[in-house]
C-alpha cells in the first residue's frame, strides 16, 4: 500500500478519514500477519479514528496543518508514547518500564502524525529477536534492534517508523528490508523519553519508503535543521583497508557496481586507506557498550536476571568486570577516532564516505539478526548515516549503499543522498 499520496490527500481533505481508515484497516489486516511488526493491539483502529477526528478538528483549514498531518507512525517499543505501555521487547514487568513520553514522538504528533502503534524491539535493543519477519521474505530476518520498525515500512505499513542504532540498528534492518534508514549525527535527535543501550553510542534514527518523507520530517525532530545549498557532486571517499574486508562477496559486488555507477555519472572517486586498527575499534566498542549497559540495567537486573536472556545477561556480566579506568580510555580512544576522521576527510576532501550497509543481503533464519560490523565504526564516529536501497541479491533480497558524512553536516548528506539516490537506487 502506497501511504504517501492517501497522506497527501488527507491533508487536502480530498480523502475522508473513514475512507482512508479503511482501507488502511483491510490492508494491515492482510499484511501484518505475515510481517508481525507491531505489537498486538486491541481496537488499534477505533483509538485511531478516534484520534484522527481530534486532529481534523484541531486544524478544519488544509492551509493551517501542520507539516506531517495524517502521515502513520510505528514506533520503536523503547520509546515511551502516552497511552502505550513499554516493554522494550523483554520479560520484565512492564510497569517497571514506563517513564515520560519520548520527546521525537511528542514532536512528530505535535506536526500531525498519528501513532499507528509500537513496533518490536530485540530485547532491550541488543540481539535477542522478537519474531517480525522480513517482508521481503518471511523465511529472513528484517535484521535489528529496530527490526519491526523497518519492516512496517518496507511492508508499506506506515510511512515513518522510529528507530535508534548503537551499533547497526537502523542502518542494517534497513538495508535488509529495502528502505531509507537515517541516522542522523549522534545527539541531534533527543534521546529523552527512550530506554538507553549506552549513553555513549545511543543515536535516534527512523525509517522511511522514500527520501522526499525522510526530508520532510527531519526539521520536526531536529531543532536547527538549516537546508543549504551544496555542490550536487561532492567528492567520495571509499575506506580501503581491513573494514571493508568484513563485506561479503556479494556485497562487495553491489558496492563496485555502485561506485562504476558514480564514477561514470561524473562523480570523483577517492580511495583513502583508513580504520587500519579496526580490530581495535571493535573490541573499545564493545567495552563501551556492555559497561554502559550493565549501568542502565543495574537495578532491574539485580531484581530480575532470571527474566533476562543469555545473551544479555552475557553482556551485563562483561560490563561489570570492566573497570572505570578501561572505560576511560576507550572514550578517549574513541574522540582521537573521531578527531582523526574528520582530520582525513578535510586533508583529503572527503564530503562523504560509502560502503556496504551490510556484510550482506537478510541472513536466512530468525535466531539471528545479522551482523552490524559494517555500521560500528560510523556509530561509533556518531557521523550522520543513511541507507539507500542499492541493489538485490541473487536471492531476491535487497542489499544497501551506506552513506556517510561529517559530523553536524546530516543536511548536506540527505541533499547529497536524493542525487545519488537516482543512479544507485533500485524501485
Amino acid at each position: 500500500m502506497n501511504l504517501a499520496p492517501a497522506t497527501n490527500a488527507l491533508r487536502t481533505s480530498k480523502l475522508t478519514i473513514p475512507k482512508f481508515l479503511s482501507e488502511l484497516e483491510n490492508y494491515f489486516s492482510s499484511r501484518e500477519p505475515s510481517v508481525l511488526a507491531f505489537l498486538p493491539e486491541e481496537k488499534r483502529f477505533q483509538r485511531l479514528q478516534m484520534e484522527a477526528e481530534e486532529l481534523f478538528g484541531r486544524f478544519p483549514d488544509p492551509e493551517n496543518r501542520p507539516p506531517l498531518f495524517g502521515m502513520l507512525v510505528g514506533v520503536k517499543d523503547i520509546f515511551h508514547v502516552n497511552g502505550f505501555p513499554t516493554q522494550a521487547g523483554s520479560r520484565l514487568p512492564s510497569e517497571e518500564l514506563q517513564g515520560p513520553q519520548a520527546e521525537s514522538v511528542t514532536r512528530l504528533k505535535n506536526a500531525g502524525a498519528l501513532i499507528l502503534g509500537k513496533t518490536v524491539t530485540t530485547e532491550f535493543a541488543y540481539f535477542s529477536p522478537g519474531p517480525t519477519r522480513n517482508p521481503h521474505n518471511p523465511e529472513h530476518t528484517p535484521g535489528g534492534s529496530s527490526s519491526g520498525s523497518a519492516a512496517a515500512v518496507g511492508a508499506g505499513l506506515c510511512s515513518l517508523a522510529l528507530g535508534t542504532q548503537t551499533i547497526g540498528s537502523v542502518i542494517r534492518p534497513a538495508s535488509f528490508c529495502g528502505v531509507i534508514g537515517f541516522k542522523p549525527t549522534y545527539k541531534r535527535i533527543s534521546r529523552d523519553g527512550v530506554i538507553p543501550v549506552s549513553s555513549s553510542l545511543d543515536h535516534i534514527g527512523y525509517f522511511t519508503p522514500n527520501l522526499g518523507i525522510a526530508r520532510e520530517v527531519a526539521p520536526v525532530l531536529i531543532d536547527d535543521w538549516n537546508l543549504r545549498t551544496v555542490d550536487p557532486f561532492p567528492i567520495i571517499g571509499i575506506p580501503d583497508g581491513p573494514y571493508l574486508q568484513n563485506a561479503s562477496d556479494e556485497a562487495l559486488s553491489c558496492f563496485r557496481s555502485n561506485c562504476q555507477s558514480l564514477a561514470e555519472a561524473g562523480y570523483e572517486l577517492r580511495h583513502i586507506s583508513v580504520m587500519d586498527d579496526f580490530l581495535e575499534i571493535r573490541t573499545r566498542h564493545t567495552v563501551i557498550m556492555s559497561t554502559e549497559a550493565a549501568q542502565v540495567h543495574k537495578r532491574w537486573f539485580e531484581k530480575y536476571e532470571n527474566l533476562y536472556s543469555t545473551k544479555f545477561i552475557e553482556l551485563v556480566h562483561q560490563g561489570k568486570s570492566i573497570t572505570g579506568s578501561e572505560l576511560v580510555e576507550a572514550l578517549s580512544a574513541r574522540d582521537t577516532f573521531r578527531v582523526d576522521m574528520t582530520k582525513t576527510m578535510d586533508e583529503e576532501n572527503i564530503d562523504v564516505w560509502i560502503s556496504p550497509s551490510a556484510v550482506g543481503p537478510a541472513p536466512k533464519g530468525l535466531e539471528s539478526t545479522g551482523d552490524p560490523i559494517m555500521n560500528l565504526p560510523w556509530t561509533q564516529l556518531g557521523f550522520p548515516t543513511i541507507n539507500l536501497p542499492a541493489g538485490m541479491s541473487s536471492s531476491g533480497l535487497p542489499l544497501g549503499l551506506q552513506v556517510t558524512g561529517k559530523a553536524l553536516n546530516d543536511e548536506n548528506l540527505l541533499a547529497w543522498a536524493e542525487e545519488l539516490e537516482k543512479l544507485v537506487g533500485y524501485h
